[in-house]
């Protein structure tokens, strides 16, 4: 990369020409990107989506660490490690977030993400000495913005604080999930319906208990994401290029990951042996398999609820989620459960993106990993996604559910499911031809049993108890 900067003799007004290994590339003058930005944006208009904001800024927060470190010790000159720090306060500040274009999906195992950020700070460190944008000679991206680093150290460290940072938000929208369900497990404890099994009729149950095993499911994942963090806080910062640690002084190496921890203010920990963490992916690979778990559990839910509230003529429509906007251009006053459905598909894509993930993190070879780019898009979007899919169905749907009692009731009544309770007294034979003898003629089976004289009144009432039969137990016993 040049040291200095030319502007073009046609077109002095418009870009500059930098140079490197390659030969020379016009720049736009204004840009603070330089030569291999612009060679990657030419390289890489794949998604047209830029990688991760969040793991832009944790590079940022990554050279600023860095900065502050080579500076006390004297490796970059004090006021070269000064300008370079306030770079980084500016762009953690907001300033400069559209000078951040390198697409997501790149070769080069993040290689020109890290330079788009090393470009930006070094050109507006270069501004804050008085220089103009492109004169290296004042604060160099590699020399100095990126000295005792590489690629290798800092992109997969910068992941790691990028995870840690979604992962929290996402742990409490899922506890706070948990306290939406639980208290509708408690509002309709009371309220009895149908359970099912295979979409078969199976035994009652009480509306809160099915609210009840949701919540119990969520806080597995509550917990389970919670406790994610411990698994990404290991960092090979000072690794550099394959973990060696070649051209990082072993007092950087140190203080760098102490630096670190205080700007993030995450319990951040130096790996003891660098070549692993800079060639093997696998805790990302852990992570995201937390997160398809939660995905499952949140798919399956959604689905429950838009078949337990389905119709409301020709579906069960045992349970009513609140309209939130009309559900068809041409069907007049149709409305679709489409908080459920928003859920359900952010879930389909979490999975999706945990094989992706899989898939690369397999696919690295020798001392790195080519594919941490689609690793770093995949993990980061879906933590982001199921963080605001979480939120937004807990707000906008599960705390507005109500229960349709009569449906429930005429369901219940409607079923033969309750000749199960009747087995302990009158044996499985008898209590399956009540079943279907009363599902023939469309009676109840307490009205059959007490027909045939076959129990009392009282102990009809008993054993057929909601309490009863919704619980451990002989109902009647």
């Amino acid at each position: 990369m040049s040291k200095g900067n030319a502007l073009h003799s046609d077109q002095q007004q418009s870009y500059r020409i930098e140079t490197d290994p390659l030969g020379e590339k016009a720049v736009p003058l204004d840009a603070y990107y330089g030569i291999h930005t612009a060679r990657a944006l030419e390289n890489f208009p794949v998604s047209e989506r830029a990688a991760n904001r969040h793991l832009f800024s944790s590079i940022v927060i990554i050279k600023k660490a860095a900065a502050m470190t080579t500076g006390k010790l004297t490796l970059i000159p004090a006021p070269v490690s000064r300008a370079i720090i306030l770079a980084c306060d500016e762009i953690l500040g907001g300033a400069l977030t559209d000078q951040f274009l390198v697409d997501a999906l790149q070769g080069g195992a993040g290689t020109s993400t890290h330079m788009n950020v090393n470009e930006v700070v070094a050109n507006r460190a270069i501004e804050l000495l008085g220089g103009q944008k492109g004169d290296y000679s004042l604060v160099h991206p590699l020399d100095h913005v990126n000295c005792c680093q590489s690629t290798n150290d800092v992109y997969p460290t910068a992941l790691r604080i990028a995870a840690i940072s979604l992962l929290r938000p996402l742990s409490e929208a899922f506890a706070s999930l948990q306290e939406a369900l639980q208290r509708k497990e408690q509002e309709f404890a009371d309220i009895l319906k149908l359970g099912r099994t295979q979409l078969m009729d199976a035994l009652p149950m009480m509306a809160g208990q099915e609210f009840g095993a949701y919540a119990k499911a969520v806080a597995r994942d509550r917990w389970r994401l919670y406790k994610a963090e411990e698994r990404l806080r290991e960092i090979h910062l000072g690794g550099t290029a394959i973990g060696t640690g070649l051209g990082a002084p072993r007092a950087y190496i140190y203080q760098v990951t102490e630096v670190l921890q205080d700007l993030t203010g995450m319990g951040l920990c130096r790996s003891e042996f660098p070549i692993d963490p800079t060639q093997n992916m696998d805790v990302f690979v852990e992570v995201s398999g937390l997160l398809k778990a939660a995905a499952v559990n949140l798919l399956k839910i959604a689905n429950d609820l838009r078949l337990l509230a389905s119709g409301p003529a020709g579906g069960l429509g045992e349970y009513r989620l609140p309209a939130v906007q009309a559900g068809s251009s041409v069907m007049a006053g149709k409305v679709n459960p489409v908080m459920a459905e928003m859920a359900g598909l952010v879930a389909m894509r979490v999975i999706a993106n945990d094989s992706a993930i899989a898939w690369a993190a397999a696919g690295g070879q020798l001392e790195l990993n080519a594919f941490s780019p689609l690793i770093a898009e995949s993990l980061l979007e879906s933590l982001e996604i199921l963080t605001h899919a979480v939120q937004l169905f807990e707000q906008r749907c599960i705390r507005g559910i109500t229960v349709n009692k009569e449906q429930c009731e005429k369901h219940l009544q409607q079923s033969t499911v309750l000749a199960t309770a009747l087995v302990p007294h009158l044996g499985y034979e008898l209590a399956s031809e009540i079943a279907k003898t009363a599902q023939n003629e469309g009676k109840t089976v307490e009205t059959l049993v007490l027909e045939r004289g076959l129990l009392t009144d009282d102990q009809v009432r008993r054993i057929l108890s909601p309490l009863q039969i919704t619980k451990p137990g002989i109902p009647g016993i």
